[in-house]
């Protein structure tokens, strides 16, 4: 058996096989990212960081169709398919650095305007069932904190002067049940701000996705290579593949 062309094949086989699993992981990656955004909408109004996230899932849904692809023509030892292949790895690995470098470049603009938009929200909660009210409540509660800078920044809103100079409840420790919201028991609220805790939570998300992506174009990379080595043995030295595992 010619263990170069069958090493090979294998390596096509677990290639194929990478690509589904890719396909699956990177489509979880761009929907957390998208996720993320969905949590703190009310708060974010700069709407081009879903470009990464959603070049991630188009690139998943490709690669998923595509890994098939692999796998039948490395089944099927057909040298048009394997080419076909190879163009697949090729438009999917420019594909996934345009997402990395798309990352890296909204990784670094996310703190632009954030305060702005923040304070803009902010300003308009009522304490009611409207939208601005509901995104606070809940940045304040998950992310633990109050305020945009920080649990003073509350003192220059409509809701601080028309509500005894107190904060909202969501600014409160989950472990305090005699809260109030008033600033003379600075112990019972969270006073840290929530704009640098926003800004890490996605930043962390999108470095996760830069991660991910960068691992699978590193990928990418070898399955390429090892394509074209398949492609140069089998001209080289027979007409067509042979079986993985046929004795010559």
């Amino acid at each position: 058996m010619d263990c170069g062309v069958a090493t090979s094949k294998t390596i096509l086989l677990f290639l194929s096989l990478v690509f589904c699993t890719a396909g699956g992981v990177l489509a979880w990656v761009g929907a957390r990212v998208i996720q993320s955004y969905d949590t703190f909408e009310g708060l974010i109004q700069d709407k081009q960081m879903l470009i990464p996230a959603v070049t991630i899932i188009c690139i998943s849904v490709v690669m998923l169709i595509f890994g098939l692809v692999g796998c039948c023509s490395t089944l099927r030892e057909s040298k048009f398919g394997l080419s076909l292949f190879f163009i697949i790895i090729m438009v999917i690995f420019a594909a996934e650095v345009a997402a990395l470098v798309l990352t890296f470049i909204y990784h670094g603009k996310i703190n632009q305007n954030l305060e702005h938009s923040m304070n803009d929200t902010f300003s308009k909660y009522t304490g009611e069932e409207d939208a601005a009210t509901k995104a606070v409540d809940v940045l304040q509660k998950q992310l633990q904190c109050c305020g945009v800078l920080n649990y003073t920044s509350w003192t220059s809103t409509t809701w601080f002067a028309s509500h005894n100079n107190s904060v909202p409840i969501s600014c409160c420790r989950s472990n305090v049940s005699q809260c109030t919201g008033r600033l003379d028991q600075p112990n019972l609220i969270y006073t840290e701000g929530c704009e640098v805790k926003l800004e890490r939570f996605l930043q962390d998300a999108l470095t996760y996705a830069m991660l991910v992506v960068l691992g699978f174009a590193i990928i990418k990379f070898f399955g390429m290579l090892s394509v074209c080595v398949i492609t140069c043995k089998s001209k080289s030295r027979r007409n067509g593949y042979q079986p993985l595992c046929i004795l010559m």
